[in-house]
């Protein structure tokens, strides 16, 4: 392509599922879209595509950043505004997976596509170069697949697939923009059925519905063995066919068998008689209310094919079994597997035999080399190590050496041999396919680099593989709570140690350290996590902790990158229930609880008012790079950062009000304080209220643009896409502050509050819904004690105060609050089951 490509316009061809999420992705990257469906047989002949947005509004998890980009996607029909298609730089279509459908649609739109324009498939499995035989000569070489995975908001991964007459650089421009402007892993999967990720992933769903039915074990006990125990989703195997549709499954499998004919495991391309049987009488799993599972009430029922009917769920994994699953040395963990006789053990080393037997014959026809074929499995279908990763981590010629015994010896689901690249990797130094250099590709027989597309530049440490070493820079100074580094330029870098980077004595020592250093030697600071969450807030349980005085620790190897679905977020109140119970977690004090411990409480808390107002009063600029929650006090450093760069997949909230307290780390501070610059009419209640609400009602933002519209971040903060470019983004951010002649801002002297008025305006809505039965009556004295905090006290409307007074009336009502029975019991029921307390 002659010019560079940008996306200024997008269109999506069908509304179905994932046409719709696909264009709601779209619109959450800022990217004009068009949908296009079928005109309705009467009425608005766009109602189709109309109906189809009402539907992304109420999805959960939601499709869209934010509801009101649901306005953003212009529907369409194909019989009045094909000539749209022209103004359109990338069209997508996610049509039903028929060939002829498909074809017969790429007829109709080929006339109006521009010059430029790139036209994708999502196809999950169809053949590229068929498809491309129904496209017009001179738009073969901008047509390609472009497979997302379901959710596209949520899910990583994308399959890039050329065709034999797609352009190299269509395909490197295509990939560029879904890397960066859609926040995706890319790889270039091969033209075969079900390309990569599907090939595997659903081939690892049949391997172990085979074993499972030798084995004799039961549909929820194979998901107990086959989810989080060996670091796979916790839908594991069966619940995740429910989840994705056993009719879905049906077709996938039947793309297999009818386009593998000549495939080692061809016979095994088919699925048992009880799921063909449950497909035939509608039971479609989630989406049809029963499949292999079904509930009842709060009772989740699974298939017992002994009786043909549903009943509880009673499989359990082996106390044996359980604990060789949790040893941390993989060589252990397999070789036990290999060795034990338990019927669950030797179903699980099945379960990994055939699937790196599979992986190692097919990896030259369906993938590039074998970091595509992981990443893809780690991407698309949620696990925490691909196959050749795990097979690796074990040794990989013990392993090779037990496939080999086990085809001989005809255990295996298939005769064929091991492919002799297998033996040659082994006999290299890395003994494994993953290296520092690169990752085995067949079809060359060498290690093949990362891509070396300029996008990937700004990735400065990618997901990791096994057999490769993440060195997060040069240390500037480390504490047992934190860490200071630097990669070579004018950005200092502060990563947290903490279990889920909650913020104690130590790390506010070490902030205080680390602000004081990087304002002597570097331009700028940038707080990033090496993996999420950003901070799940202030832990008080170490309120009266001592520093260490031994010489610091050296840094531990960095953990897994989290599993794609560990991104969900279910149900909004479940997602809250989920930040009050951590915000409940980081309270687990119960000697802080004690009277004689809340002076030292008090203590702690100002001394997290000063290291938030140290970032706010730096004399370089300071930046939070946020992924993940930030809770609480997490939150509040955010607040006081200059700048914010989040992902879209940022959660972030003041929490604390769920667990009967309010945020004392300067947060209602914060918002007093852009309430009184916002003022309209010197009168700063109209901003206030909301602001209110947002700290009484302990909202958590489901994105980041979320957090926009409840004004935890500034419009001036910047959201990023993927996750893998934040770090990047943030240190940008950071050196054009320090460009433009960087200036700490002034402090405020006078900051005018809504004073005693404003109290008795929020304490009167709190008293009618208390009346109502809405609230509590602790619940009306923790809105009492945030209204107290946020306009000031009880002085007269309008007066002016400084900082250091809001920063008091913090401290001193956290401590009432922290002293009140009710917010104990809270904050232990909370603890103990999990979901919030309204006592």
């Amino acid at each position: 392509m002659s010019n560079p490509f940008i996306v200024r316009k997008a269109a999506v061809l069908g509304a179905g599922v994932m046409g719709a999420q696909i264009a709601a992705h779209l619109v959450n990257a800022g990217v004009e879209t068009l949908l296009f469906e079928l005109p309705a047989e009467s009425g608005n002949p766009n109602a189709n595509v109309l109906k189809a947005v009402e539907k992304l509004k109420k999805q959960e998890p939601a499709p869209l950043s934010v509801i009101d980009r649901a306005i953003c996607i212009e529907p369409a029909n194909y019989e009045q505004h094909l000539e749209k298609l022209r103004d359109c730089d990338l069209v997508i279509e996610a049509i039903a997976e028929r060939m002829e459908l498909k074809s017969e649609l790429y007829e109709k739109i080929a006339p109006y596509l521009n010059d430029q324009g790139i036209l994708a498939s999502n196809t999950s499995g169809l053949s590229i170069n068929q498809l491309a035989g129904a496209v017009p000569e001179d738009i073969r070489p901008r047509f390609c697949g472009a497979h997302f995975f379901n959710p596209p908001r949520y899910m990583y991964l994308v399959e890039l697939i050329p065709g034999e007459q797609t352009d190299q650089n269509v395909l490197d421009a295509l990939e560029s923009f879904l890397v960066t402007s859609l926040g995706k892993g890319v790889i270039r999967a091969k033209d075969t059925p079900n390309f990569t990720a599907n090939r595997v992933g659903v081939f690892s769903m049949l391997a172990t519905m085979h074993h499972a039915l030798q084995s004799g074990l039961s549909f929820d006990l194979v998901d107990k063995l086959t989810g989080t125990l060996i670091g796979r989703p916790k839908s594991a195997t069966f619940r995740t066919a429910d989840v994705v549709g056993l009719d879905v499954l049906v077709h996938v499998v039947q793309t297999m068998q009818d386009g593998l004919v000549d495939d080692p495991w061809h016979v095994h391309y088919t699925l048992p008689d009880w799921l063909q049987r449950l497909v035939s009488n509608g039971a479609l799993g989630q989406k049809s209310g029963k499949g292999v599972y079904q509930k009842q009430g709060k009772d989740i029922l699974v298939l017992n094919l002994a009786t043909d009917s549903y009943e509880l769920a009673q499989g359990e994994v082996d106390s044996e079994i359980e604990a060789l699953l949790k040893q941390k040395d993989p060589v252990a963990r397999l070789a036990a597997l290999h060795d034990h006789p338990h019927p669950q053990a030797q179903f699980l080393w099945a379960v990994h035999r055939d699937l790196f037997h599979y992986c190692a014959v097919h990896l030259a026809s369906i993938a590039e080399n074998a970091r595509d074929l992981d990443l893809a499995i780690r991407w698309g279908f949620g696990w925490e190590q691909g196959p050749f990763e795990i097979w690796q981590a074990a040794g990989w010629n013990t392993v090779a050496d037990w496939i080999e015994a086990d085809i001989a010896t005809g255990k295996t689901m298939a005769a064929a041999p091991l492919p002799a690249w297998v033996r040659s990797v082994g006999e290299k130094e890395i003994k494994g396919v993953h290296a520092q250099a690169g990752s085995y590709a067949p079809v060359t027989d060498s290690l093949q680099p990362r891509s070396a597309l300029p996008v990937y530049r700004r990735q400065p440490f990618p997901d990791r593989l096994v057999g490769e070493e993440t060195v997060y820079g040069e240390t500037i100074l480390e504490t047992d709570a934190l860490r200071m580094w630097h990669t070579g330029d004018q950005v200092a870098i502060v990563s947290f140690k903490t279990k889920k980077h909650t913020i104690d004595n130590l790390v506010l020592q070490g902030m205080q350290q680390a602000i004081t250093e990087a304002e002597h030697h570097f331009r700028a600071l940038v707080i990033w996590q090496t993996e999420s969450p950003f901070s799940l807030g202030a832990n008080l349980q170490k309120a009266t902790e001592k520093p260490k005085t031994e010489a610091p620790q050296a840094p531990s190897a960095p953990p897994a990158p989290p599993s794609a679905f560990e991104k969900f977020f279910k149900r909004f109140q479940k997602a809250t229930q989920t930040a009050v119970l951590q915000a409940a977690r980081s309270l687990d004090m119960a000697d802080v609880l004690m009277a004689g411990k809340l002076a030292e409480v008090e203590v702690m808390i100002a001394h997290f008012q000063q290291v938030s107002q140290h970032l706010r009063y730096s004399l370089i600029p300071t930046v939070a790079a946020v992924d993940g929650l930030a809770l609480g006090g997490g939150c509040e450093f955010v607040m006081h950062c200059d700048r914010t760069v989040a992902t879209m997949e940022s959660y972030i909230g003041l929490v604390e009000a769920g667990v009967g307290l309010l945020p004392a780390g300067g947060g209602c501070k914060e918002f007093a304080l852009r309430a009184a610059r916002n003022a309209i009419d010197d009168d700063p209640f109209p901003y206030l209220k909301h602001y209110f609400q947002t700290v009484a009602m302990a909202q958590l933002a489901k994105s980041a643009e979320q957090a926009k519209a409840l004004h935890y971040l500034k419009p001036a903060d910047v959201v990023v896409m993927n996750r893998l470019e934040l770090l990047y983004v943030a240190k940008a951010q950071a050196l054009a502050l320090a460009e433009a002649g960087y200036r700490p801002p002034l402090r405020p002297r006078e900051i005018m509050v809504a004073g005693a008025t404003g109290i008795a305006t929020i304490k009167s809505t709190l008293v009618n819904m208390l009346e109502g039965g809405f609230i509590s009556e602790h619940d009306y004295l923790i809105g009492s004690k945030i209204a107290h905090v946020m306009c000031g006290g009880d002085i007269v409307a309008g007066s002016r105060v400084d900082e250091e007074w809001l920063l008091k009336l913090e401290r001193t009502a956290f401590i009432e609050l922290l002293a009140t029975e009710k917010t104990q019991d809270r904050i232990a029921h909370t603890l103990k089951t999990g979901k919030p307390l309204r006592n």
